[in-house]
């Protein structure tokens, strides 16, 4: 209940702050941000914080307006129209973008990070230094790398304890070849849609499940329509606070300063949040009558990832050192 007047607190705090340094300057650099969120998501929080940070170090020479819930269209479009610098910064999953930024993808291979600690020292260091020149290549320029903690398999047929329970399941991934081939590699039926699509898609059976961070399988009430939650915690994917590399061109040295440092703040603001937001959704889910299971070896399911790895090093063999660069960290 604290934690929760704190943040309910600190998120009042950051919107009014942002507001103000949105009107201390007509001159001012409006920037405009997307988010899918909701308003009270650790992402949306800390996004709105990172924003009134750079109003207030800047005297309000760039402020900006954050639009939630994905207002200003979906994440693969929003991360095009980053790069072309129609939107000017926003947050998105690594996932979407390894179709068009090849070293993004890294992340997105089953079982690569240990866990979520190692994945924050990796991607605040050399990991994300090299991820991020591949971002710039392509028009975008990370800011702050932000926690979605581990993506588990969820369904409305069985629980999922060993490869073979996935095979015939019909399963929503994101638009990404490499978690199609993940889910195909269990002999499952891969099915990329639209997230707003998959509570719906589950309902009708158009879809058995989807796999996701428990957050999001809760915020969307999907655990209403599949209620068997599997801890695979196959993916740790981060997530990046990101700026249009046409934007970030425009400030000055100084406000590309202040952009940086108020992202690494907010990224550390919304991996604090994010674990608490994390234990309370299994809480609820679990009061809601959800099966949620532990997954006693993980071993088949990581020796399962071979061909998924095998496929994605023949065609980026330019990637390799970097996979094995995670592969061999503590």
């Amino acid at each position: 209940m604290l934690h929760s007047n704190i943040r309910k607190s600190l998120f009042g705090a950051v919107i009014g702050g942002a507001l103000l340094g949105a009107g201390a300057s007509a001159s001012a650099a409006e920037l405009r941000g997307w988010n899918i969120h909701v308003e009270d998501y650790p992402v949306s929080i800390a996004m709105e914080s990172f924003m009134a940070e750079v109003a207030e170090k800047t005297g309000g020479e760039v402020t900006g307006k954050i639009y939630h819930n994905g207002v200003l269209g979906s994440q693969p479009d929003a991360i095009e129209q980053i790069r072309l610098g129609v939107i000017d910064f926003g947050e998105f999953s690594l996932g979407p973008m390894g179709q068009s930024i090849p070293e993004t993808n890294v992340v997105s291979l089953p079982f690569i990070f240990k866990s979520i600690p190692q994945m924050y020292k990796l991607m605040d260091g050399e990991v994300g230094e090299a991820i991020g020149k591949g971002m710039i290549a392509k028009g975008i320029v990370p800011l702050g790398w932000y926690d979605a903690g581990a993506r588990s398999f969820y369904n409305s047929v069985r629980p999922i304890n060993a490869p073979s329970d996935v095979e015939g399941l019909k399963v929503r991934v994101m638009s990404n070849d490499l978690f199609v081939g993940m889910v195909e590699s269990m002999n499952g039926n891969a099915t990329p849609m639209a997230f707003g699509e998959v509570y719906q898609s589950i309902k009708t059976g158009v879809v058995d499940g989807a796999e996701n961070n428990p957050p999001s399988y809760e915020s969307t009430n999907h655990f209403e329509v599949a209620q068997y939650y599997s801890l695979t915690e196959h993916l740790i994917i981060p997530e990046c606070l990101c700026m249009s590399l046409k934007t970030w061109e425009k400030m000055t040295p100084e406000q590309q300063a202040i952009l940086k440092e108020a992202g690494q703040t907010s990224a550390n603001l919304q991996r604090e949040l994010w674990q608490a937001r994390e234990a309370a959704s299994m809480d609820k889910v679990q009061a809601g009558g959800t099966t949620v299971n532990k997954i006693a070896d993980k071993a088949p399911f990581q020796e399962a990832m071979a061909p998924v790895y095998d496929q994605f090093l023949a065609a980026n063999p330019d990637l390799v050192s970097l996979v094995n660069m995670i592969r061999s960290a503590d």
